[in-house]
């Protein structure tokens, strides 16, 4: 399976570009595969941005990670009773 998170990317140079996963996790990544820019959303997969996102797909796939991890951290609280 593959995963692949949304960030915001914050600045580029050259095919590296720095990216903020949210919380203030800034990381950089290759986005040499995407013709991403400053402000854009991309779904990054290994290090690399493999798409460009709208905001709105950005924030809906965000939402959607944070459902399934309360459900996981719920359902983990209640294996350890």
């Amino acid at each position: 399976m593959c995963l692949a998170i949304p960030a915001k990317v914050v600045s580029i140079q050259d095919n590296l570009a720095k990216v903020d996963f949210g919380g203030g996790l800034i990381r950089e990544v290759d986005i040499s595969l995407v013709d991403a820019k400053v402000n854009d959303y991309v779904l990054v997969h290994a290090g690399y941005a493999i798409q460009v996102l709208s905001r709105d797909e950005a924030e809906e796939t965000l939402r959607l990670w944070s459902e399934i991890l309360e459900v996981e951290e719920k359902l983990e609280r209640n294996d350890l009773r």
